[in-house]
């Protein structure tokens, strides 16, 4: 098993951070890698239960994601577990990620852990997937400023 930790800090409040990385709304403008949207999705951060989005790219291709958030204490963490379906649509192997948000000097950092990935090729992908996210986020959030 491998482990991945990235880290940023943006220019808003850590309340202003929680509710972009948990509310459906916000979510939606920068969940996925860049190229890709989400045609389907029951993304809601925000409250415990299950979830699942459709990643779509500019080829057609669809890969499919779901868990189950397990904890929500806002504005300090969210966690949910993180399975990625075969083509079959059965559940590959579960991994959970943290959000953890702390305010900082500058506004407010944001940790994303994602643990008991499935090795370190496939943690390699996520660093990659994660960032490429995270330079979504971080754009949406400097259009706020």
């Amino acid at each position: 098993m491998s482990d991945l930790q990235l880290q940023r800090v943006f220019p808003v409040s850590p309340e202003q951070l929680f509710a972009w990385v948990t509310t459906p709304d916000k979510l939606l403008k920068w969940w996925g890698p860049e190229g890709v949207h989400i045609p389907e999705h029951n993304l809601d951060l925000s409250r415990t239960g299950p979830w699942y989005s459709v990643m779509q790219n500019s080829d057609g291709q669809r890969f499919h994601v779901s868990g189950q958030v397990t904890h929500v204490d806002g504005p300090k963490s969210v966690g949910f577990t993180w399975a990625w379906h075969d083509e079959d649509g059965s559940r590959g192997a579960e991994s959970h990620v943290t959000f953890t948000i702390a305010a900082t000097e500058d506004g407010a950092m944001l940790l994303i852990d994602h643990r008991d990935l499935d090795g370190t090729e496939i943690a390699s992908r996520h660093e990659q997937g994660w960032t490429s996210t995270l330079r979504k986020l971080e754009a949406q959030l400097a259009e706020q400023i």
